[in-house]
């Protein structure tokens, strides 16, 4: 990942974007982005890889500069995220279920 937030900063800056990625715009973008990716799959379970790759490659852009913004190391809020999910959702609960942790 190293290399693409460096790429990624070097995209924007030649550009001159950053004046415009502020945590609202980058947020709203997230969502922009979310929803075409959604998009690849509105009327049938068929889907484009590519086209769902290229949408998926978009939102994960926008979090990456959304965290490069906010100062934050994107694979430790990952990981910080992923041990409460171990707490909420522990294997013996919810193994093989989609409910919400507070129905299990």
């Amino acid at each position: 990942m190293k290399q693409a937030i460096k790429e990624i900063r070097e995209f924007n800056k030649e550009r001159d974007w950053d004046q415009f990625h502020s945590p609202e715009n980058l947020a709203k973008s997230i969502a922009i982005e979310a929803g075409e990716l959604l998009e690849c799959f509105q009327w049938s379970p068929d889907y484009d890889k590519n086209h769902v790759c290229e949408e998926l490659a978009d939102v994960v852009n926008y979090c990456i500069v959304m965290a490069d913004k906010l100062g934050v190391d994107l694979e430790e809020i990952v990981l910080k995220k992923l041990e409460k999910n171990r707490e909420k959702y522990p294997v013996d609960k919810a193994k093989g279920k989609s409910k919400k942790y507070n129905e299990l």
